[in-house]
């Protein structure tokens, strides 16, 4: 299910960029200006769009990294968990054991 969501978060934000970027070139084309102007219009959108990606990027970036950090900490914590009750376990079969050793000794004499 969390892949379906990441999934559709990345086709909805290339829908907005392709969509953007679609609206900006129809809009330069129809535009009544001289090819000169067109181009510098053309070229400061191109920037303003790739900074926009970028940032979108960094943001992106920033919460994998985040993820990251919280799967890191959750796997540690479960190591922790299981290194205790396996512990624990060994203890009680230890103690299991030395009763059923003393039992059969017990057994053994009498």
């Amino acid at each position: 299910m969390s892949n379906n969501n990441s999934h559709s978060g990345f086709a909805f934000f290339s829908g907005m960029v392709i969509g953007a970027a679609i609206g900006a070139i129809a809009g330069l084309l129809y535009a009544p200006e001289t090819g000169e102007q067109t181009r510098k219009k053309v070229a400061d959108k191109t920037k303003e769009m790739s900074d926009e990606l970028l940032d979108q990027f960094d943001d992106l970036k920033e919460n994998v990294n985040r993820i990251l950090e919280d799967v890191k900490k959750a796997g540690s914590e479960l190591l922790e968990d299981v290194k205790t009750a396996g512990t624990e376990v060994l203890e009680d079969v230890k103690k299991t054991g030395a009763s059923v050793i003393e039992d059969v000794k017990k057994a053994s004499k009498g």
